[in-house]
């Protein structure tokens, strides 16, 4: 939360997601994303692949780009932070 509210300080936009990754030692790894323009929102694609982009993709949708700012519970009050909504 500290570093939360640190780049508070500075940028405008501050979100936190996470994503989970079976190589990484404890299988999740979080990303503070943060931009000095006011409205920026990093929950929602700013633009989708096209079918055959998506296609290949083996993992990312912009579905699962969404979900990774859909915290648990405690971390999401921990942080301070609204419920996020889908859509």
């Amino acid at each position: 939360k500290s570093m939360m509210d640190c780049c508070r300080g500075f940028f405008s936009s501050v979100s936190y997601a996470y994503t989970t990754i079976p190589t990484y030692p404890s299988g999740q790894i979080g990303f503070l994303l943060c931009a000095k323009d006011p409205g920026t929102t990093f929950e929602k694609p700013l633009r989708a692949p096209s079918d055959a982009q998506q296609e290949t993709f083996q993992y990312y949708s912009p579905a699962i780009h969404q979900a990774a700012f859909i915290l648990p519970e405690f971390v999401r009050k921990k942080l301070d932070l609204q419920p996020f909504k889908l859509g």
